[in-house]
C-alpha cells in the first residue's frame, strides 16, 4: 500500500548539521499530516514535528529554533532540517504520515550526535 523510506540519517558531532527526508510511495491520494517522531532506548516514541498538508508546523519545545520542517506535497516528502544538534537529539527517527484514517510509519533511521 504505502511506503515511507527514511534517508539522511548518520553521525555528527554537536554543532552540526543533518537534513533527513522521508518519501511516500504506493497507493496515496492525499496525506494530511506527515512529521518526525524519535525514540531512545527505554522512552515512548515522542513528536518531533509535524506538518499539515496546508503547511501549518508544530515543533517539540526541545527542538524550536534548531529544527525545521518542510514538506513538498507534490513529490509526497517529508524533510527535517535539524542545526546546532545536541548529544540529547540522538535517537531513531523514524517518519509518520497520516493519510485518510490510516497511520504509516517508515523503518528509522539512526541519527547520533557526539560531544
Amino acid at each position: 500500500q504505502v511506503q515511507l523510506v527514511e534517508s539522511g540519517g548518520g553521525l555528527v558531532q554537536a554543532g552540526g548539521s543533518l537534513r533527513l527526508s522521508c518519501a511516500a510511495s504506493g497507493s496515496i491520494f492525499s496525506i494530511n499530516v506527515m512529521g518526525w517522531y524519535r525514540q531512545t532506548p527505554g522512552k515512548q516514541r515522542e513528536l518531533v514535528a509535524s506538518i499539515t498538508r496546508g503547511g501549518s508546523t508544530n515543533y517539540a519545545d526541545s527542538v524550536k529554533g534548531r529544527f525545521t520542517i518542510s514538506r513538498d506535497n507534490a513529490k509526497n516528502t517529508v524533510y527535517l532540517q535539524m542545526n546546532s544538534l545536541k548529544p540529547e537529539d540522538t535517537a531513531v527517527y523514524y517518519c509518520n504520515a497520516k493519510i485518510w484514517v490510516n497511520n504509516y510509519w517508515g523503518q528509522g533511521t539512526q541519527v547520533t550526535v557526539s560531544s
